[in-house]
């Protein structure tokens, strides 16, 4: 009998396949990864190790492997409010600009997804002009794809009017040819790089949605690097509901309608960005022109920081050397509601660090929370100038549109925000708060259950940028208020 993996086997052969399939597992599934090196190495792990860390890996071991690690659940019209915004505009807008649409579904697993675009574009009206790619790297998959059979638990939230796709065929269902015909599967791996597959501006659409949240950082960086190049100026790109391209890529502008948020690929020099229905407009965003960074209150600290060393260089730098201003002077002066001298603080900055987006949202946060909405939008504008995906620039024009009575823009902003950012309480609570106004409560009691929990852990420094003045408690006891009052509270 084999003595079990030793603990530095499985820790290179965790490494390995983040390499080559993009994988990222943490230490409660070590166990896992040991009993799998173990059955597919039958009694040599060493020769599986180094085959792994070649230049090229046997294809036949990457597929076992993705059969045997790749989460494979899915279904049939999964996160509807995507597949409508795909249909109603994202396919018309890309047919009408393009005279086709080239779409790719990323990670396919059995094919529900893909499927479900061909049933959509084929109810729209838009099948004609359509090319539907899917791939996956995990052969079984692909074969339940072809077969397209498929039991009622995956047609558990299929619209009644796409039904008689699906026949009943003993205890399964099969899908239709016309639908079948429709894709074109194939297998592949998006943690490998394919410059002939991922061609520059191959396609219109890609759903890679519920794929990037099992990568590694650099490898879910490198995957969307490449759907970014092979996505024309213009193009979607739909995400799963749980992630998201902050830190990610410069590449994209936040949109969202139908109740959802996607991506659309911005459009650079390279040809101007199409004209979008108005229920279809971005966000108001710019192209990027520096890569955004993680948190905002990172952010602050780490401005203070800096700003603190360019400050003791200045002190020691020849007199010409201009001196800069603490940050956190201009914090402090916020936590006391100065606002006339956080502005003063700002304006002594030298002109290379005005456009800083660390200022800029100190300085939008000043600016809505003394009043100045106009000025505000102006500086979140040109925050997002920097960075389209800075969500706290998404909650201080939240903060400009609900001053103005706008009352549905700001609720798209501050959960434009918290899709961003999903540990960002503030956004939650707000974004609670206005749908009770708006009169749903349901939804209203999901965001403010999860402001709550996330308040207890808050970062100190992001409440005082965005906490209106109030402290940790009093914003808790106003969300647990907010519960109480519709009869949630716990």
């Amino acid at each position: 009998m084999n003595a079990p993996a030793a603990p530095l086997e499985v820790a290179r052969f965790r490494t390995l396949l983040a390499e080559r399939l993009g994988l990222d597992f943490d230490e409660h599934k070590l166990t896992t990864l040991a009993k799998v090196l173990d059955s597919c190495s039958g009694g040599d792990r060493q020769r599986i190790l180094a085959d792994l860390a070649g230049t090229a890996p046997a294809d036949s071991l990457l597929s076992r492997l993705a059969t045997e690690l790749t989460v494979t659940e899915t279904y049939f019209f999964r996160s509807g409010d995507q597949l409508r915004a795909f249909g109603d505009l994202a396919l018309p807008e890309r047919q009408q600009l393009r005279g086709r649409a080239e779409v790719l579904s990323a990670g396919c697993a059995s094919g529900e997804e893909p499927f479900s675009l061909a049933m959509m574009a084929r109810s729209c009206g838009r099948d004609s002009c359509l090319s539907l790619h899917a791939f996956d790297a995990n052969p079984a998959m692909l074969a339940r794809a072809a077969r397209a059979r498929y039991s009622t638990w995956s047609l558990r939230e299929l619209p009644d009017d796409w039904r008689p796709w699906l026949q009943p065929d003993g205890e399964q269902f099969q899908l239709a040819q016309e639908i079948r015909r429709a894709v074109r599967f194939e297998q592949r791996n998006l943690a490998l790089d394919d410059p002939a597959f991922w061609q520059p501006g191959r396609f219109d659409i890609v759903f890679c949605r519920n794929v990037l949240m099992y990568f590694t950082p650099q490898q879910s960086q490198a995957a969307v690097a490449r759907i970014a190049r092979a996505l024309a100026p213009g193009g979607y790109l739909f995400l799963g509901h749980a992630e998201t391209l902050r830190g990610l890529s410069n590449d994209f502008r936040l949109c969202h309608s139908h109740g959802t948020f996607y991506y659309q690929r911005s459009a650079g020099g390279e040809q101007a960005m199409p004209a979008l229905p108005a229920a279809a407009q971005p966000m108001p965003v710019l192209r990027p022109a520096t890569p955004p960074e993680p948190l905002w209150a990172e952010q602050i600290e780490r401005a203070s920081r800096r700003i603190d060393a360019l400050a003791s260089s200045a002190r020691a730098a020849p007199p010409c050397t201009p001196a800069t201003p603490d940050l956190q002077m201009a914090m402090a002066s916020l936590h006391q509601e100065r606002f006339g001298q956080v502005l003063e603080h700002i304006g002594k900055l030298p002109p290379q660090h005005a456009a800083d987006p660390d200022v800029l949202l100190l300085k939008a946060v000043t600016q809505a929370q003394s009043g100045t909405v106009a000025r505000a939008r102006e500086t979140c504008a040109a925050l997002l100038g920097r960075d389209a995906l800075h969500a706290g620039a998404h909650y201080v024009l939240a903060l400009c549109e609900e001053m103005d009575g706008e009352l549905a823009a700001a609720l798209d902003h501050y959960q434009g925000a918290a899709y961003l950012a999903p540990g960002f309480a503030m956004a939650r609570l707000q974004a609670g708060r206005l749908l009770r106004r708006l009169g749903q409560p349901e939804a209203a009691r999901r965001e403010l259950a999860l402001a709550a929990q996330m308040l207890e852990g808050e970062d100190a420094a992001r409440l005082l940028l965005f906490g209106g003045g109030f402290p940790r408690a009093a914003l808790l006891s106003l969300c647990l208020a907010e519960l109480a009052t519709m009869g949630a509270a716990s």
